[in-house]
């Protein structure tokens, strides 16, 4: 039997059924460990935990997201980025708003109010406390392996205007929504901004996931993998052991801004609301000569063709 077919997941039977203590015992503390999809020097990583085990020489991936974090996350690191170096955080807040009940060094009882949300707290003009968002994703051409990955956007790959097809991932969110397709039912693909100075990723819709695809897709929603990809766990999502939480290391700042004040959240978009819809579509699109007839909803099949362009 060759390793691929060995090792393919969508064997029948027992063989992929959880490692017994056996096989744990030999792996050592490797298992369990979270896969990442890292963006460090503008490179994909594949990550297992803290070790690096595959790269990417394209400038983009293709990807279904299979769980996105409900909320824009901060984290506050004091002092200079060390190459090499992880530490958790001093402060961090899951939405954005205040910190959590578990950090000990609360720097504001709200973010808003915060001193490391001043404009000029971080490096140069920036501020010393970044906004993130957390998404657990499934590599298009590996769907049937189930073997789900945290992605983590900075603010520069979450916020701003874009280009069409070259969207930041907020305004990704409401281009989808106004054409009521719902992001876990495509590819969607993550490519790497080479106009920017530091990583910063713009996304990009391409196709509809098959029947069969979607079904493996929906079913990794709620799984373990997936909702731990999009908690923020200060010290065990990004790999650092106990000792290590006191040595307090700055992650790489970027050179773009952040928005003045704490942007809105990304909102679905109702049936009923036509006139905002419409109104959105157009900033992505050529405008159109106004008719007195409202024009129809953008369907699917549409939209796969705009892809296409």
């Amino acid at each position: 039997m060759s390793n691929i077919t060995l090792f393919d997941a969508s064997l029948p039977g027992v063989l992929h059924d959880e490692i017994d203590e056996d096989t744990k015992a030999l792996a050592g503390s490797g298992v369990g460990a979270m896969r990442r999809l890292s963006i460090k020097g503008g490179v994909f990583r594949e990550m297992l935990g803290s070790k690096e085990y595959r790269t990417s020489e394209e400038r983009y991936i293709n990807v279904v997201v299979v769980r996105v974090a409900e909320h824009n996350a901060r984290q506050y690191y004091p002092g200079a980025y060390v190459e090499g170096q992880a530490a958790a955080p001093v402060c961090w807040s899951s939405d954005g708003q205040k910190p959590d009940t578990d950090v000990r060094e609360k720097q504001s009882s709200t973010c808003a109010a915060c001193p490391q949300h001043v404009k000029g707290s971080g490096q140069g003009e920036s501020r010393a406390c970044r906004y993130q968002r957390r998404i657990a994703v499934v590599l298009e051409s590996e769907i049937e392996r189930r073997e789900v990955y945290q992605l983590i956007c900075p603010a520069t790959s979450v916020f701003g205007d874009g280009e069409r097809n070259k969207m930041p991932l907020q305004k990704y969110g409401q281009h989808l929504a106004n054409h009521t397709t719902p992001i876990t039912k495509i590819v969607t693909e993550v490519r790497f901004d080479t106009n920017s100075t530091q990583p910063k990723l713009t996304f990009k819709a391409t196709r509809p996931l098959t029947d069969s695809e979607y079904a493996t897709v929906k079913g990794l929603r709620d799984s373990p993998e997936a909702v731990k990809a999009v908690q923020l766990n200060a010290a065990q999502a990004e790999g650092i052991g106990a000792k290590a939480k006191t040595a307090w290391v700055q992650l790489p700042l970027f050179a773009e801004e952040e928005p003045e004040s704490p942007p809105p959240e990304a909102k679905p978009v109702k049936a009923a609301a036509k006139k905002p819809v419409e109104t959105e579509v157009a900033t992505d699109e050529p405008k159109k000569a106004p008719s007195k007839k409202p024009a129809p909803e953008p369907k699917l099949a549409d939209l796969v063709g705009e892809w296409d362009d």
